[in-house]
């Protein structure tokens, strides 16, 4: 949800937005093993709703020349600086000619959180994961920082604002001859598995309008177990509003999906995906109503990616992340040591 609140931003300052993607052999060279594949980061940026077009195998560094390849006014990137290998500016020459705007960082949120956030909880709960030599060695270092300490508490930094909210809605109620569809769920860590399953629920009507119900994280720890889930009730209900495909999104939906609510919303169809559903509480079945109504229908995204696969690869990558964290705070210690040099030198 940073990344697409970038997006957003981005898509205000133009009329068109054009989004470079990375390869993973860039992604690996300049900062280290990515998590998705560049197929799978392709389709999820695509389906981002601010996004009119997608850039495939963007180079690393921003030229002039990618710009007028595709008539491009500008480029805009967060006020996080990035740095190509060898610590040069990847914006260097767009800024030069002026072609640069920068929007605001998502405060409370990085890939390195939630990477962070996912060793921790393996670390916790690696019972079941066949520990080789590697795995055993490093078990100490999962989840902890550069610094030898653990970056992620399981408190969120992320503050929820209504304006947030506000932003990344659509805002649009549903219309005559709109089949509204409901779709239940975590949505944890929004991936392309979410992705490839909502596509497939838009597909569904002519008119589709998906109101996707996410339960809060008390109801996700019950039946998802472990440390589930990852992202909290509050960045869930972004990650899936930034979603083209959904219209949408009730925060905090009862994990029974009652008269009451197929009412309320007018709900012509409910939809799950191929996974398991776990039983209520009392051990009865969640979707008893839709399908008492003939209303309910399974939906097979074609995607076998789960948060539980994410987190594995994850554990896969974990070595090349350390040594990166291990490199860069050498890095930063270096130019610490440089600047006291410097102040030692003026007194």
């Amino acid at each position: 949800y940073g990344h697409s609140n970038q997006l957003r931003q981005a898509r205000a300052m133009g009329d068109y937005l054009i989004v470079g993607v990375h390869t993973d052999e860039e992604i690996a060279k300049h900062k280290g093993p990515p998590v998705f594949t560049q197929e799978e980061r392709y389709k999820m940026v695509q389906a981002i709703k601010w996004v009119d077009e997608i850039a495939p195998g963007a180079p690393y560094v921003t030229t002039l020349e990618t710009l007028d390849k595709y008539n491009c006014d500008f480029c805009v990137h967060g006020d996080d600086i990035t740095l190509t290998i060898d610590g040069k500016d990847t914006y260097e020459e767009v800024k030069a000619a002026g072609r640069y705007r920068e929007c605001k960082r998502t405060q409370g949120v990085s890939t390195t959180d939630l990477v962070g956030r996912m060793l921790l909880m393996t670390k916790a709960h690696h019972s079941n994961i066949d520990e080789d030599l590697d795995y055993r060695k490093h078990t100490d270092n999962f989840g902890k920082g550069p610094k030898g300490r653990s970056p992620w508490t399981g408190v969120s930094q992320f503050l929820q604002t209504s304006q947030k909210i506000i932003q990344f809605a659509s805002g649009k109620e549903p219309q005559p001859g709109d089949t509204i569809i409901y779709v239940a769920g975590a949505f944890d860590l929004f991936h392309i598995g979410h992705v490839d399953f909502l596509e497939k629920v838009h597909q569904l009507a002519e008119k589709p309008y998906i109101i996707a119900g996410l339960h809060f994280d008390q109801e996700v720890n019950r039946y998802k177990g472990k440390n589930y889930p990852i992202m909290n009730i509050h960045e869930r209900t972004l990650s899936v509003l930034a979603c083209r495909y959904v219209s949408e999104v009730v925060i905090g939906a009862p994990y029974a999906v009652s008269a009451d609510l197929l009412d309320h919303f007018r709900v012509t169809l409910v939809c799950h995906g191929m996974t398991e559903v776990v039983p209520d509480k009392d051990g009865s079945d969640p979707y008893k109503e839709p399908k008492t109504r003939g209303i309910f229908q399974l939906v097979d995204s074609g995607s076998n990616l789960t948060t539980d696969l994410i987190v594995q690869r994850i554990i896969k990558n974990r070595l090349e992340f350390e040594a990166r964290n291990q490199k860069k705070e050498a890095k930063e210690l270096a130019v610490l040591e440089a600047m006291k040099r410097l102040e030692e030198e003026k007194h």
